[in-house]
């Protein structure tokens, strides 16, 4: 594989349940260190297009290509040994267990012998301190703090940071930022910007325009299972990406002169910085 192949493509895909098309011939790839936005609102495919990516669910017809191969997933274990990792909007933490049991969980690191073998804490806090530092958490210093006591941004780098330790290549991040407040949506995005910078692929998943606009690199925007628009960053404004989403001249026809001054590509609405 070269710089230039896609660490996953999706090629003409569709997706039926029953006889109702959920996704309609949808193409799209990422690239190792890109940041790809999918968006549109609450029906638009975006969950189908994640269960596709991640194995879950098997495309009706087309193609999923993992580097350069057809591959044909048939659980999400072998999307991860493909290095497909997804983080969900419920981040999948367990509150009542450590950051090192979490980010250890099912892969424990142990020590001894025979009926002696048991896990090993230190080592597990070790790595999961390492991981979280490489994505600049620093405020976490033990791997004995209770992950209930983390904040929202927080999870979502163990989670990540977990993702990126055992191996993955590509993160499909599911509405990262729905949950949370400015300041901890702002820490996710700083974590998609490192995790560009080390050259792995994200699927970013989000409705929010502004959220997209701050960190993606191309964007593909989603109605009704089919793709409305397709672009790289450079081609739209954050107020042209919300008019797509919202409708377009649908959407105009319902405004009024102030809600269409609030869409200047200028301004900034929603209290988040396009900057």
């Amino acid at each position: 594989m070269n710089e230039h192949t896609p660490i996953i493509e999706l090629r003409d895909v569709s997706k039926s349940y029953t006889g109702v098309k959920s996704v309609t011939n949808l193409t799209l790839s990422v690239k190792a260190g890109e940041v790809l936005c999918l968006l549109g609102e609450n029906g638009a495919g975006k969950s189908t297009v994640i269960k596709m990516l991640t194995g879950v669910e098997r495309p009706t017809s087309g193609d999923v290509v993992v580097n350069g191969e057809i591959v044909n997933f048939t659980s999400p274990k072998d999307a991860r040994d493909r290095g497909i990792a997804t983080v969900y909007q419920e981040v999948g933490t367990l509150p009542l267990m450590s950051v090192a049991r979490n980010f250890v969980l099912a892969a424990e690191p142990t020590k001894g012998w025979g009926v002696f073998r048991r896990l090993d804490l230190d080592k597990a806090s070790q790595m999961a301190l390492e991981g979280l530092r490489q994505l600049g958490i620093g405020r976490v210093i033990s791997g004995r703090q209770l992950v209930g006591t983390m904040s929202g941004g927080e999870r979502q780098a163990l989670a990540i940071a977990r993702a990126l330790h055992f191996g993955a290549k590509l993160l499909v991040l599911d509405e990262p930022t729905a949950a949370l407040g400015v300041r901890e949506s702002a820490t996710v995005l700083r974590l998609i910007e490192t995790v560009r910078s080390r050259g792995i692929g994200v699927v970013f998943i989000t409705h929010n325009a502004y959220h997209a606009h701050s960190i993606g690199d191309r964007f593909v925007i989603l109605r009704r299972g089919e793709v409305l628009a397709a672009f790289n960053k450079a081609d739209k404004t954050t107020g042209e990406v919300i008019e797509l989403m919202a409708g377009g001249s649908e959407l105009r026809s319902l405004l009024s002169a102030a809600e269409l001054n609030a869409m200047d590509p200028n301004s900034d609405p929603l209290g988040v910085s396009n900057k």
